[in-house]
């Protein structure tokens, strides 16, 4: 009630964008470029690294989700899912994803950011991190640059909040001590370079709210809730945010799961060789963060989306158990749990 008009207004801006679109972009000022390019430069130095040592940072018994996943590891779950086949089918023409052949042709590592509970029924999915060799500034980096991150994507879901008409912590409260995690991907363009191909396969994300850092290289596309389909161009000194299939639950389908996809494209490649000019690795590596609602709280429709239907239609679950189930589809754990 004592918020002022123009941040009311701007809490229902986001929350419309969300509900029309999946996706919102921020401007935040404790974001600093600095950070970014220095978050950047790391992990390109970090994926250009031999495999082999790359591969001492692999956890497959925490399913992948400390330290890091190889590439031809993670599925899409686009190429297992009957559901997003029949997605695909009712796109507007021309709005069709890249064909997807098999696993994603890309690294990522995932490094924790936040408190983790004290106590948890799911303790692989809030493992400690794992530290790479041979970068003494690592934890420095990645803490301040996932901080940044993670704050802005909690006000973003404080707004989201206030906007649906929700109590202003709805969200922000599920999220405490989540498996928040800052998840760099890393795609070897010197390996990779044909037009067309999908470096991570069409998909949505798992978790509540996805935030991206723009990238040194074009290709990713996002699609709006309408099917419609545009390549993403992040503006200088913003972020994009995309809603997680969590973010779907908690608002009883109202908001979609924002599906993307990276692909190679001219532009790509076009930056691929200035890089090269450049003399810096050649690399493409993503800037997100994946914020999440905690492990044990319970996923279902939040007022005002809690109607009987909806309650039917996603029915209580732990949040645990959601990242469980998808994790199995896209073949990054082998757990009966």
């Amino acid at each position: 009630d004592t918020l002022q008009e123009s941040s009311r207004a701007a809490c229902e801006v986001v929350a419309r964008s969300l509900l029309a679109t999946g996706m919102v972009i921020l401007r935040d000022s404790r974001v600093k470029t600095a950070d970014h390019e220095a978050f950047l430069d790391m992990l390109e130095l970090y994926f250009d690294q031999d495999d082999a040592a790359k591969k001492l940072d692999e956890r497959p018994d925490l399913h992948y989700q400390v330290g890091t996943t190889p590439e031809l590891t993670e599925v899409p779950v686009c190429k297992t899912s009957p559901d997003c086949a029949r997605l695909i089918q009712e796109l507007p023409p021309g709005n069709e994803p890249a064909p997807i052949a098999g696993a994603d042709p890309k690294w990522r590592f995932f490094w924790r950011i936040g408190d983790r509970p004290t106590g948890s029924q799911y303790e692989d999915l809030n493992a400690e991190p794992v530290t790479p060799a041979g970068f003494p500034s690592w934890s420095e980096t990645m803490d301040r640059w996932g901080s940044h991150m993670l704050q802005a994507v909690t006000s973003c879901a404080e707004m989201a909040a206030i906007g649906f008409g929700m109590e202003c912590k709805a969200l922000t409260n599920l999220m405490h001590l989540g498996p928040h995690v800052l998840a760099p991907t890393g795609s070897d363009l010197r390996k990779y370079r044909t037009l067309g191909q999908p470096l991570a396969g069409w998909h949505s994300d798992l978790n509540l709210l996805t935030i991206h850092g723009k990238s040194r290289y074009p290709g990713l596309y996002a699609w709006a809730s309408d099917g419609t389909k545009g390549p993403v161009s992040i503006p200088d000194g913003c972020l994009l945010v995309q809603a997680g299939q969590q973010m779907e639950y908690l608002t009883g389908g109202a908001v979609k799961a924002g599906m993307h996809e990276v692909v190679i494209t001219d532009k790509t490649l076009e930056a691929a060789e200035e890089a090269r000019r450049l003399g810096r690795p050649v690399w493409r590596v993503s800037s997100t963060l994946f914020a999440h609602v905690a492990s044990d709280q319970v996923l279902q429709p939040l007022h005002p989306f809690s109607t009987p239907e909806r309650q039917i239609a996603f029915p209580a679950k732990r949040a645990g158990d959601q990242v469980m189930d998808v994790l199995r589809q896209i073949e990054l754990s082998v757990s009966e749990r």
